[in-house]
Parts: C-alpha cells; sequence; structure tokens
C-alpha cells in the first residue's frame, strides 16, 4: 500500500470514516493530511512508514486487549473470549450461582448460556472474570405509561423566585414542578445542570460543562438543607444581601456579578456549617448526611473538588491558566505527589467544594421528590450535554478517558460551509472498552441520580461523533465510530434500574436506521414542530407523529413559536449579520411566508384553528394552534417549552452567536407559577391536558 492507502486503513482500524455523506446525498472523502492529524491526536501517528507499522501494532495489541466488560441480552447466548468447553461460574447480582461448560464458536470465541436476568454479573473462566452486563434491550418508554402525558421544558438558570439571588434555582423547580403537576404536567424538561467553573463565571454555557458528573452549585438551593434565615444570615455576613436582590430585579443574568455574590453566600453558609455541625461533639443529621454524600461520592468526587480548587488558585494567578494543560506539571498529573500535596494544604477548599456539590445534590433531590409527591408520573427530566471542556475537571481527573485534543462539532453543510466546531472533548472509544464503559456509565447514573429521565442532547453520538483537531477547521474532521450496540444495551439496563426514561436528541444529519434503532431500545426520539414538513406535502399531520416519539413546538437553539411565526428570528439575524450565519434573508422572508400559509393550513385542517391566517404580528393565535395541534398527536408525551406557554418572543440562544445576543441569560419577570396561572398561558395547558383522557 502507498502511504495514503495505509493512513486509510489505519484510519478505518481506529473508528474513523474515511468516506462519508454530507447533508445534500453528496460522497465525500477525508484527506489523508486530516487523517494524519487525527490519528496523531489519537495516539497512531502514520507520519512515516515506521510509525504506521508502530500504529497497526498498537492496533492490534488493543484488540488483543481482554474486555473487563461484555454487554449481553437477557434470555440470548452471548460471546467471551474463551476456548471450547472451558469451565465457566457466573455469579449473578443476587449472589446466586452458575456452573457450566462454554460452546465453541470458533475464532477464539466462545458462547456463554443465556441470563435470563437483567443486571451486572460475574462470569469467571479460565483465568479471568468480567462482568456481563445483561439488558432488557428496551429500557423504561414514554409508551410504559398507560396514556398519553405532557409537560413543560425550563431553562433552570430562567426561573425566579424571592432569594434566588438573580440565578435561577431548585427552589424555582420546586415551585414551577409542583405549579405544573397541579395543572396536569406529567413531566417538568430542565436545561442542563452540569457542572461549571466556579472561579470562572464568564463561562456560563450549559452545554460547555467541565464535569457531567456533578452539578453547577449556582442552581443550589440553600434554603432547603438550612431554612431561609440561616441563608439570610450567611448573606449579611458576606455582605451580599443588597447585592443579591438587586440581581433578582434584573431581566438579564450578570452572570459574573450574581456568581460572585452566590458564591460569598454560600461560602458564610459553609464557615457557619463548619462552626457549628462539624463541630458538635454528636453529629447531628446534616453533618451525618454530608459525610455519607463524601463517602458515597468517592475518588471522583474528592477530584472534582481538587480540581475546583486548583483551578481557583491557578487561574486567580494567572488567566493563562485556565486550562489545565497549562498548570506546572505536577499539578497536570491528578493523582501526582504535587497535587496530593496541594489538596492537604488545602484541605478547607477542597471540603468548601464537596459541601457545594452536597448542596446541589440533596437540592435536586427534593426537588424531584416534590414533582412526584405533587403527582407527575414521570417528573424532573434531566439534560446531559454531548460532551464536555477539554481544560474542564473530568479531562483532568480522567485524562485517559478522554481524547484530549479532538472537538466534537458537525461537518460542513448548506449552512455552514466549515462545519462547527463545539469546542467540547468527548470519550475515546477504546478507552470506553478498555475501562468497561465505566466512564459512560457513571454519566449515565448522574444524569438519571435525582431525575425521572434524560435527555441525551446529540443522541447520534451513540453511534458516530464529528471530531476535528483542536484549533482546526471543522472541516478538517471525520466521523468517529462508537459502540453503539453496547451503549444502547447499557442504556437500556440503566434506565430500567434507575426508573428513567431516555430521550435522544435526534435532529440534524442522522445515521440511516439510527432511529430506527434507537426506538428498539426505548429511547424517545424527538418530533419538532417546525421541522415536521416535506416540499411537497407541507407540515405533516398530527397522525404523522409516532406514539413512541417526544412532540415539542421548539429546542431551545430554535425560535420560540411566536419567534418563528412573526420572523423576529429573521430580524434578529439580519441585525447581526447574514454572512455569519450563511443565509440569505430575503429567501428566508419568502419562505417562512409559505410556510406560515402551510403552518396554518394544517392547523385548520387538524382542527387546532379555525378562520383566516392570523398577520405575523398577531402570532398568539400560531401559538395556541400550534399547542392544540401537537395536543391532537398520538406522541405518548408532549413538551411545551416554557417560553412557548407564555408566548414570548425571545429564544433562550442563539447558536453561533457570543455576545450578540443574551444567549442562556434571560429571567422571567415573575415567578413561573405566577405566569402560567395568567389566562394565556393557563388556556395552553388546558389545551394540552385534555390529552391525559383522550
Amino acid at each position: 500500500m502507498n502511504r495514503d492507502d495505509t493512513l486509510r486503513h489505519i484510519a478505518t482500524r481506529a473508528g474513523l470514516s474515511v468516506h462519508w455523506t454530507d447533508q445534500s446525498g453528496r460522497p465525500q472523502t477525508v484527506s489523508p493530511e486530516a487523517l494524519e492529524q487525527l490519528l496523531a491526536v489519537m495516539g497512531l501517528d502514520g507520519a512515516t512508514d515506521g510509525a504506521a507499522r508502530a500504529a497497526l501494532e498498537k492496533l492490534d495489541a488493543i484488540e488483543r486487549e481482554p474486555a473487563p466488560l461484555v454487554t449481553a441480552l437477557v434470555g440470548r447466548p452471548f460471546m467471551v473470549d474463551a476456548a471450547h468447553g472451558e469451565k465457566a461460574k457466573l455469579t449473578r447480582e443476587d449472589g446466586v450461582v452458575f456452573e457450566f461448560e462454554l460452546a465453541g464458536a470458533g475464532g477464539g470465541k466462545a458462547e456463554a448460556r443465556p441470563i435470563l436476568e437483567p443486571g451486572y454479573h460475574r462470569l469467571a473462566f479460565g483465568s479471568r472474570e468480567i462482568t456481563v452486563a445483561v439488558s432488557p434491550g428496551r429500557g423504561r418508554s414514554i409508551e410504559d405509561f398507560p396514556r398519553r402525558m405532557w409537560g413543560l421544558a425550563a431553562q433552570v438558570y430562567g426561573l425566579t423566585r424571592k432569594g434566588d439571588g438573580g440565578i435561577g434555582d431548585f427552589g424555582g423547580v420546586d415551585d414551577l414542578a409542583e405549579a405544573a403537576a397541579l395543572a396536569g404536567a406529567d413531566a417538568l424538561a430542565l436545561s442542563p445542570l452540569h457542572a461549571g467553573f466556579s472561579a470562572d463565571p464568564h463561562h456560563f454555557g450549559p452545554y460547555s460543562p467541565s464535569s457531567r458528573l456533578f452539578l453547577n452549585p449556582l442552581h443550589a438551593d440553600p434554603d432547603f438543607l438550612f431554612g431561609e434565615a440561616r441563608v439570610a444570615e450567611a448573606a449579611r455576613v458576606a455582605r451580599t444581601a443588597s447585592a443579591r436582590r438587586r440581581h433578582e430585579r434584573e431581566a438579564l443574568i450578570d452572570w459574573p456579578a450574581a456568581s460572585r455574590a452566590k458564591l460569598a453566600t454560600l461560602r458564610a453558609l459553609y464557615d457557619s456549617f463548619c462552626a457549628v455541625e462539624l463541630l458538635e461533639d454528636a453529629p447531628g443529621r446534616l453533618a451525618n448526611d454530608f459525610a455519607a454524600f463524601r463517602r458515597e461520592g468517592g475518588a471522583m468526587l474528592e477530584k472534582h473538588a481538587i480540581f475546583e480548587t486548583i483551578h481557583a488558585d491557578r487561574f486567580g494567578r494567572d488567566p493563562g491558566q485556565w486550562d489545565w494543560r497549562g498548570w506546572p506539571s505536577g499539578l497536570r498529573d491528578p493523582d501526582g505527589p504535587e497535587t496530593e500535596a496541594f489538596a492537604h494544604a488545602n484541605a478547607g477548599e477542597v471540603t468548601f467544594h464537596v459541601f457545594l456539590q452536597w448542596l446541589a445534590d440533596r437540592s435536586f433531590g427534593a426537588a424531584q421528590q416534590v414533582a412526584r409527591k405533587a403527582g407527575m408520573a414521570i417528573g424532573l427530566i434531566s439534560d446531559l450535554a454531548v460532551g464536555m471542556d477539554a481544560g474542564g475537571s473530568h479531562a483532568w481527573s480522567r485524562q485517559q478517558d478522554v481524547l484530549v485534543g479532538l472537538s466534537v462539532g458537525s461537518p460542513p453543510d448548506l449552512f455552514n460551509p466549515n462545519g462547527q466546531g463545539w469546542g467540547l472533548a468527548t470519550f475515546s472509544p477504546i478507552a470506553l472498552r478498555r475501562t468497561g464503559f465505566e466512564p459512560f456509565l457513571a454519566t449515565l447514573r448522574a444524569c438519571m441520580r435525582n431525575a425521572g429521565g434524560v435527555r441525551i442532547d446529540h443522541a447520534m453520538g451513540f453511534e458516530r461523533l464529528w471530531v476535528a483537531p483542536e484549533g482546526a477547521p471543522s472541516r478538517e474532521g471525520a466521523y468517529l465510530a462508537f459502540p453503539v450496540e453496547d451503549m444502547l444495551r447499557l442504556t437500556a439496563l440503566e434506565s430500567l434500574r434507575n426508573e428513567a426514561i431516555v430521550v435522544g436528541e435526534d435532529l440534524g444529519t442522522v445515521p440511516d436506521g439510527f432511529r430506527d434503532r434507537i426506538a428498539a431500545a426505548g429511547i424517545a426520539g424527538m418530533k419538532v414542530l417546525q421541522f415536521e414538513r416535506d416540499d411537497h406535502r407541507g407540515f405533516y399531520p398530527p397522525g404523522y407523529y409516532p406514539s413512541g416519539a417526544l412532540a415539542m413546538t421548539t429546542t431551545h437553539d430554535l425560535p420560540t413559536m411566536a419567534g418563528w411565526w412573526s420572523g423576529a428570528d429573521i430580524a434578529l439575524r439580519e441585525s447581526i449579520g447574514g454572512q455569519q450565519f450563511g443565509e440569505t434573508f430575503g429567501n428566508d422572508r419568502f419562505t417562512r411566508k409559505n410556510e406560515r400559509a402551510e403552518l396554518w393550513r394544517a392547523f385548520v385542517e387538524a382542527s387546532a384553528a379555525e378562520g383566516p391566517q392570523p398577520e405575523p404580528q398577531d402570532h398568539q393565535p400560531a401559538v395556541d394552534a400550534a399547542v392544540g395541534f401537537l395536543g391532537e398527536t398520538p406522541s405518548r408525551l408532549v413538551l411545551l417549552p416554557l417560553e412557548d406557554a407564555l408566548g414570548q418572543v425571545e429564544q433562550p440562544n442563539l447558536p453561533g452567536t457570543l455576545d450578540e445576543h443574551p444567549n442562556w441569560r434571560r429571567r422571567l419577570p415573575k415567578p413561573a407559577p405566577d405566569l402560567i396561572a395568567k389566562p394565556s398561558a393557563k388556556a395552553r395547558l388546558v389545551q394540552l391536558n385534555r390529552r391525559r383522557d383522550a
């Protein structure tokens, strides 16, 4: 083989797709130069003949490594790396032991007898012992519920309540969940709650987390554990009371200022906790619960707290040390002696960050209890971002898990000729196999821990992700394959064990057969009203929506229904500049005019509206009709974004912008329960609630 063919061979072995099909259906080929860069980041140098041979030998060795975990389906035989006739001993989770012989299957593989019980069981044979994750194949599904349901979707940071300090928290979630449940809702979907960077409140995008294993303490509700009076006293001691009240009145979140005031209050509360509960001769309820939380969190919780402590120190000294890869070499090693010494010298600060996680976790769990107690069948639905920041806690703590140096994004398409780079790192498929999918399972469990469901952002990442070298244009990337069968089986098993539904965000370029694959696993795809049309028939009628998919009017990255109908999104992008979005706005306006007519016709045919089509500026009747239209669909779950329940024009996020639009900053003008009780919003919820009994 010549050098280019060798590179393509190594890339294919490593899981990179040399050939792919773009959005318009045209075949594309990744250049040898791009493959060389991608492979280099993955530790597979193909620059010379000798390096290429070494890379292939490395891949051979990886393939020979015995997997510590295999997945299987309930009642189906499964394969293991063993010889024919080898004795095996299965120890089920409940302690029951079975002994049997493995049947030969050829090629160094053997077939094990079926296991009838789902769970994580231990199988010993020869000198090895592995975990067998036996999956039901299908997790808890929205179709398992006996009736059609509805719920709301909310941006947690934008919820308001007295005492939230200017950033929405779980206290606001409590209030909204209870009010929505009383109106008949069975679910409340939340924006991502992942841990950010406490030392850098300018880094507040919820989809660019430091770690998906932990929570953003700015959303914690300390009132739940300590009561309003004690939190108010902490604010007085920290001298933040007036600042907190001022931030609560603002229409847009001032993340840097509000975060500083909130963290200062929480630090004063921590000092009080240390001086009272942690010094008591006989530890009380709070001290015991804190100790239990720290024990359960284990090494990963400690490392996250240590990361936060080091990050605050290094970034505070030098803004150029925001990324741990710029720290002194000793601190770049999470298990090294310098890191251990730093943590020991700053033990109180480390404990403070554990305290913050405890507050967030316990108030999250309390919010789910409120939702279920109020009558929700599902309760809270958390949101799992597609990746994590390469400069963050997870990438530092578990460097072997993450492809640091590759950025997740999307390939070139009609709207983005250079593709998109999201600045996020992802798991290494090789590391997933080597660790028995440990980081993937930990991430799923973290999102299901306090919720009745999880929405997985860019669910196509189960099968493949577009990756490019950091700093390189996204067009110089390629698709990286993931072990989709194993990941779907594990997701179904965790869904069953945690009694959590799973929603997969499957919008955009979707691999052939992917939607059928996730549906078979019980994962609900998404049907968004604005997208459900074709060029010939217009918008699809309600009956087109499958019962196993989630139906929505819009998402956080799209115009609200009022914004779409009025064309406010087009005007906004015009004001920013057309070239940034790769669109011709004259065509947009013409297209939108036709689409409005098509959508109103669909509303009328579905009996969700009547009479002549409203003008663009008269958008509230269109919002009402959209809600009624989705209420008629067979979809077992309809989620109405709070922005559409309230008929708001502005969308939470405008992709492709930074400061041009107030992304992730809008606060509700009043507490959500007060707003959804207003006549227009209440009428929309009543419309949806009719589907419960239909």
